[in-house]
């Protein structure tokens, strides 16, 4: 998934966070010590589906969840 130039051109920052929330995906402007996943380097620059995006960004929300409820 790629965000096209004009919309990331609009902001700052280099790197962006993609959030699902209510069945939507999100997409914030963050700074490069935020980034979780980096195409280039844990990707070797390849493309990665919407599915596998939303695969991994669920599972890093439930390791976050469960990291909250042990606080």
């Amino acid at each position: 998934m790629a965000l096209p130039k004009e919309w990331r051109n609009q902001f700052e920052k280099e790197y962006f966070m993609i959030k699902c929330w209510q069945k939507q995906l999100v997409t914030t402007p963050i700074s490069q010590e935020e980034v979780i996943f980096d195409a280039e380097r844990d990707n070797d620059c390849k493309g990665v589906s919407v599915d596998e995006m939303i695969k991994t960004l669920k599972k890093i929300s439930s390791r976050n969840e469960q990291t909250h409820k042990n606080l």
